[in-house]
């Protein structure tokens, strides 16, 4: 049996576009890259000829309405997710957008409305890749006890991506752009959400070490408008009834910075009562496990066969076609994750603790 026909149109061919989604839907039976819009004019016409797509618009809003696309790719920078999300679901169209989810947890929560408001469409957010390799092993690990209870939860994403200012600005570092998100916290605490339980309250403290960089064109300097250092303690758990003490929790410590030269890069600790869990991003994923007693952390190996990996675009057709449900990620995970980091920006600005799930996102 031939596998159900999906055309897929692309708003936004950009770095992650070209990198991960074309080849990933390339390799799908039945799935055909049928329209595609950029910024430009003349970049719609060269991401056109480069995957060899068909059809070109003018404008976002003309692919959305093209009754023979089925799904939408949005590629753009999170400041357009919320509003073609919001277009696409409402014009019938299945939806993987990527990641940040949106620049506010209000948008997240707009884009979650509408995704309800369709339940016949899949609604999709690209994860982060962080973790994917492992991922099972990690949670048939905990599932056994090998950590014990949870007691600290250590996330760290610190290197030196922006210790130059004499770079231009990258969009990451606009507010306008990116929103309320900084740096990788987004992703890193993505990531962290399938092995930890979610935070309860955060309290954090950001800086902004270098105001203004060069606005790419000229002489001219434009101000930074997105911290590049913060720090954040989490508690999660069962609170009290009168909030005061909590009641088997534990307690989490962040650390995104992007000015930390020769900096540890991504990693994620888990601090049980019963073991530890050491997880490193890089060139190379790396897991290494320890319990009481044991001389020292052992690496985790894993045969091929188990080892998870990139399947994104195979993910959000099969839910289409539904052979499959969404993993990685729905957009009830996306809102939990956008309010978190924006729980941290209130912090941040207001000096206190933000209690989550946030009570008026």
């Amino acid at each position: 049996m031939n596998p159900q026909p999906v055309n897929v149109g692309i708003i936004g061919a950009g770095a992650n576009t070209r990198l991960r989604h074309v080849p990933g839907f390339r390799e799908i039976d039945g799935v055909r890259l049928l329209g595609v819009v950029n910024r430009s004019d003349e970049s719609t016409r060269r991401a056109a000829e480069e995957f060899g797509i068909p059809r070109t618009y003018s404008d976002w809003r003309a692919l959305v309405d093209d009754s023979e696309i089925d799904a939408v790719l949005i590629g753009t920078w999170p400041n357009m997710h919320c509003e073609v999300t919001c277009a696409a679901l409402d014009a019938g169209r299945h939806v993987l957008t990527e990641a940040r989810m949106a620049r506010t947890a209000a948008e997240a929560h707009q884009m979650l409305a509408a995704s309800r408001a369709r339940p016949d469409l899949v609604a999709q957010i690209v994860p982060a890749p962080f973790g994917l390799e492992h991922h099972e092993a990690i949670c048939e690990l905990l599932a056994d006890g090998f950590a014990g209870n949870l007691r600290e939860l250590i996330v760290i994403g610190a290197d030196g991506g922006y210790h130059d200012a004499t770079q231009p600005l990258h969009w990451r570092q606009d507010v306008r752009i990116s929103g309320l998100n900084t740096l990788g916290l987004g992703i890193i605490h993505e990531t962290a959400m399938r092995w930890s339980p979610p935070p309860s309250r955060v309290f954090a403290q950001t800086a902004i070490r270098e105001r203004q960089r060069p606005a790419g064109e000229g002489d001219a300097l434009c101000d930074v408008t997105v911290p590049d250092s913060v720090q954040i303690v989490t508690q999660f758990g069962t609170q009290s009834p009168d909030a005061q003490q909590a009641v088997d929790s534990g307690h989490g410590l962040y650390h995104l910075s992007g000015i930390a030269l020769f900096g540890p890069g991504y990693q994620i600790h888990l601090y049980g009562s019963a073991g530890t869990i050491k997880v490193l991003f890089g060139d190379e994923e790396q897991v290494w496990i320890g319990q009481a007693g044991a001389p020292e952390l052992s690496r985790l190996e894993l045969p091929p066969e188990r080892r998870g990996r990139w399947r994104v675009e195979a993910e959000f057709i099969g839910a289409i076609r539904g052979t499959e449900k969404v993993r990685f990620t729905d957009f009830e995970t996306g809102v939990q994750y956008m309010e978190f980091t924006e729980a941290v920006a209130r912090s941040a600005r207001s000096g206190l603790a933000v209690s989550l799930p946030l009570e008026d996102a």
